[in-house]
Formats: structure tokens, C-alpha cells, sequence
């Protein structure tokens, strides 16, 4: 009981809730925002389309000039969610209301959990950035993400149509099929790094190059060349599980506009179909940042101290902490952005797969692929160490 008192437990429960507090509503849910607000301008780029370009912000009601009409869509965003909050909740009488009313939220909160675990910085002022550091942080990872479907399948069934059941009925199978190969495909980068731990996965980057770029101290040694192949593999086959996962094209067969009109939240509205939207861009940058953390060395950049100013260029190393500490912070969501935009760039170029292409991946290339690599990576260990 003495140490629920103690100065050290109060600061440990006042940095974790400033750390979560900053995460996920100063970081997460404005990138949530705004990755939308970039897929609907990236989209219209691609197909030669104009784009959102008039919500914005009249400044000429105050005497100033308007913005152009690139940055005049910025607004959209703010617009989308007033939308969203004023609209009418309509639930359909047909629906089991209670599963109905619960799907939502459990398809939008294992996608913000798994955040807890994701080393978005080194430190600042001696607090490490990461929510809660465990030594089983991939697992945890893959354990809460899982739980996601639940809130897409009990939307699917409780919405008591056929548009809507189909949808949670292939979701189930989607994610039991692709979770698999996901799991199997990060094994590789746990062997190499020697741990299940995501900061000290970013640790080892740290000292021995990045995973997808292996150059450290100056040289490639003859095992990290080896040691590439599997990783690329491992990359490739992770970051396509991580596409079917998140029912990103040309995965999304649970939605599926063409066929089931929206999938599993037809009869959604309002305030609950905005937290399914959530939660699908939320598992976006979740998937995003563990692929940076596992495979583009997290918040690490070449040359630039981490931590309080430890290691980088020497002459670098006299800036004081707290600003190194910020530019890992940059340096590792500026990561994750660019996967988003991998994302939405793959979005709007690929076709939907059939529905028995999409299981054939997963169960007859991406399981024995996954499986098979880590052999090799074992292998190429073995020999090498």
C-alpha cells in the first residue's frame, strides 16, 4: 500500500496519462483526421479529379483573403466530424439492439490499445515514449488486434441483413486466415533481434542497422547480407497480411461497396458508423507504426542522437535531449505517414480480389512462404553466429 503513495508510482501514473493523453488525442485521432482528408485528395490526384477544395477557413469575413483552393479542403475534416455528431443515431427495428448498440465500440478500442505498447519516440527528459513497456509487446500486439473482428462479426450478425452478415461472415474468415500469416511472418525479425520486446527490438536496430537496410558501423558484414533476404520475405508477406487485416483494398472484401452495398456497417449511422471509420484508419496507423518499429528501425534516424542525447554525430550530441527527443518523435510518425500513404496510394491503383483468390493467398502462399522463411532465417543464424 506504501507504494501506491510513493512519489515513484504518482510519477509513473502522471507520465503514462500524459503519454496516452498526447498519443491519442494530440498525435492519433487528428492523424485519423487527416489521413482521410489525404486519401480523398491522393484519390482524386489519381484519377484526375479536383478533390475536397472549399471547407475551409473565410477569412475574408474578418478582412483577410481566403486560402487557395488546394488548402481550402483542410477544413474538411472538422466539417466530417460536426457531420457525424449532429446527424441522427437511426437504429433499425430489426436489429438485436444491444450487440447492435456494442459493435462499434469493440471493432474502435483494441486498434487504441495496442497503441500502448508502440515505442513512438526514445525519450524526453529521461521518461522513455512509450505508453507500457513489456516485454512481450509484439504479442500483445497481435493478441488485442485480434479481438477487432469480434466487433465486425457482431455487427454483421446483430444487424439481422443479409448484406451486413455476409460482410462479418467473410471478415471471420479473412483475419483467422491472414492473423496467421502475419504472426508467422514477424518470427524472422524476433530471431534476428533476440526478443519479443518492441523497444528493445528498436534497440538492436539502433546498434546494428535497420532491418530493411541492414548498414551499420560503416559496413555490411557477410551474415547481415544473408540475413536481408529473409527479411525483405518477411517484410513483403507481413506488410500484405497487415493489407488484409485492416480490409484495406484490395482486401476489403468484408465492405465490398460493389457487392454488399457497405458490408458489416450498412445499417450503421451517425456517431457508431464514425467509430467503425475510426477504428479502421486507427488499425491503419497501429499497423503502420509496429511496421516501423519491427522493419524501418522506429524512431531511429542515422546520425541523430537518441535518447538524452546519446550517441549520433559528436558534434550533435551538445544539442540539449529535449529536442532530440522531439525529432524522434517526428522521425518516427513522419514513418508512419509514409506508409499511410502506401496505403492510400495502393487503394486507388489495385482491383478487388474474388473471394477464393483472397483465401488461396493467404492459406497456399503466405502460411508456407512465412513458414518456410523461418527455417531459413534460422538456418542463416546458425551458420552465421
Amino acid at each position: 500500500m506504501d507504494y501506491l503513495y510513493s512519489t515513484d508510482f504518482l510519477f509513473l501514473v502522471g507520465t503514462s496519462l500524459a503519454k496516452t493523453i498526447f498519443l491519442i488525442f494530440l498525435v492519433v485521432l487528428p492523424m485519423v483526421s487527416y489521413t482521410v482528408y489525404a486519401e480523398r485528395r491522393v484519390s482524386a490526384l489519381i484519377q484526375d479529379r479536383v478533390g475536397p477544395n472549399r471547407t475551409g477557413f473565410p477569412l475574408s469575413l474578418i478582412g483577410g483573403k481566403d486560402w487557395s483552393p488546394f488548402l481550402g479542403g483542410l477544413g474538411q475534416p472538422i466539417a466530417d466530424a460536426v457531420k457525424f455528431l449532429l446527424k441522427e443515431d437511426f437504429v433499425p427495428a430489426h436489429v438485436n439492439k444491444f450487440y447492435f448498440w456494442i459493435a462499434p465500440t469493440l471493432s474502435m478500442m483494441p486498434a487504441i490499445v495496442t497503441l500502448a505498447v508502440i515505442p513512438f519516440g526514445s525519450t524526453i527528459l529521461g521518461v522513455p515514449m512509450v505508453v507500457a513497456n513489456i516485454n512481450v509487446g509484439v504479442l500483445f500486439m497481435f493478441a488485442i488486434s485480434s479481438v477487432s473482428v469480434y466487433g465486425i462479426v457482431l455487427a454483421g450478425w446483430s444487424s439481422n441483413s443479409k448484406y451486413p452478415f455476409l460482410g462479418g461472415i467473410r471478415s471471420t474468415s479473412q483475419m483467422i486466415s491472414y492473423e496467421l500469416g502475419m504472426g508467422l511472418s514477424a518470427v524472422p525479425v524476433l530471431l534476428i533481434a533476440g526478443s519479443t520486446s518492441l523497444p528493445q527490438i528498436v534497440e538492436y536496430q539502433i546498434h546494428n542497422g535497420w532491418m530493411m537496410l541492414p548498414y551499420s558501423n560503416g559496413h555490411l558484414g557477410w551474415g547481415k547480407t544473408l540475413l536481408w533476404i529473409p527479411i525483405i520475405i518477411s517484410f513483403v508477406t507481413f506488410t500484405i497480411s497487415m493489407f488484409a487485416e485492416t480490409n484495406r483494398l484490395p482486401f476489403d472484401l468484408p465492405e465490398s461497396e460493389t457487392e454488399l452495398v457497405a458490408g458489416y456497417h450498412t445499417e450503421y449511422s451517425s456517431m457508431k458508423f464514425a467509430l467503425f471509420f475510426l477504428g479502421e484508419y486507427t488499425a491503419m496507423i497501429a499497423g503502420s507504426a509496429l511496421i516501423v518499429v519491427l522493419y524501418l528501425g522506429g524512431y531511429h534516424v542515422p546520425g541523430i542522437p537518441n535518447g538524452d542525447a546519446q550517441g549520433g554525430i559528436p558534434i550533435l550530441r551538445h544539442v540539449p535531449g529535449l529536442i532530440w527527443g522531439i525529432v524522434n518523435i517526428t522521425a518516427f510518425f513522419a514513418k508512419v505517414a509514409a506508409l499511410l500513404f502506401v496505403f492510400i496510394w495502393v487503394r486507388w491503383t489495385l482491383p478487388r480480389f474474388r473471394y477464393d483468390q483472397l483465401m488461396k493467398l493467404g492459406w497456399l502462399y503466405i502460411f508456407e512462404i512465412a513458414l518456410v522463411n523461418i527455417f531459413l532465417t534460422a538456418g542463416i543464424l546458425a551458420c552465421t553466429h
